[in-house]
């Protein structure tokens, strides 16, 4: 597989990552900088980690990952989306402060939610001619710099809509889980 290739592969895989950052950027008090790279390394060490198994696990479970890895991250993804409406229609929301920072296991989640489709092309490289750390490492860094720049987006979006903000995350959640789903049925 040529750089090229590679390069756009990458980039494809973080494009879901970077809607869903965008979402939870909004969902923050002023997100700084550095919360917006946090949630960019997590999402992007997950996302290159993905594939990275899926290459491991090659033929073995490449029927499985196919049958059902959409299926996983519709549901992890609608879950969260719906958990952030249900936060954005609170009527006790206003009252409530933006967190400043989301916590790890929700950044993980969603992150993990959005690498499935990478676990499936890792699947699909254990097939080709590919060093296989290349494009993970490749997949890492598109999504850490598309995530922490989706949060920056998202920060602007948040101060324009306030609490519609995380209505947006929410329904921006549940589009990517759909988009996957529809693509693989």
């Amino acid at each position: 597989m040529n750089p090229l290739a590679l390069l756009l592969l990458a980039l494809s895989m973080s494009t879901d990552a970077f809607a869903v950052a965008i979402g939870k950027g909004a969902s923050l008090k002023n997100p700084r900088f550095f919360e917006a790279l946090r949630m960019g390394l997590i999402f992007g060490s997950i996302e290159a980690i993905t594939p990275l198994i899926g290459w491991l696990i090659g033929n073995v479970a490449a029927s499985y990952v196919d049958a059902w890895g959409h299926w996983i991250a519709f549901a992890v993804l609608v879950a969260l989306g719906l958990h952030m409406l249900y936060e954005g229609l609170s009527p006790s929301r206003e009252e409530i402060e933006k967190p400043s920072r989301h916590s790890f296991l929700k950044i993980a989640l969603t992150a993990f939610g959005t690498s499935i489709d990478a676990m499936a092309v890792g699947v699909g490289l254990a097939f080709v001619e590919v060093s296989i750390f290349l494009a993970a490492g490749l997949i890492g860094l598109a999504t850490t710099v598309m995530v922490t720049l989706g949060v920056m987006l998202g920060r602007v979006v948040g101060s324009l809509f306030g609490q519609k903000a995380e209505i947006i995350g929410g329904l921006t959640l549940i589009a990517v889980g759909a988009w996957i789903l529809s693509g693989n049925l």
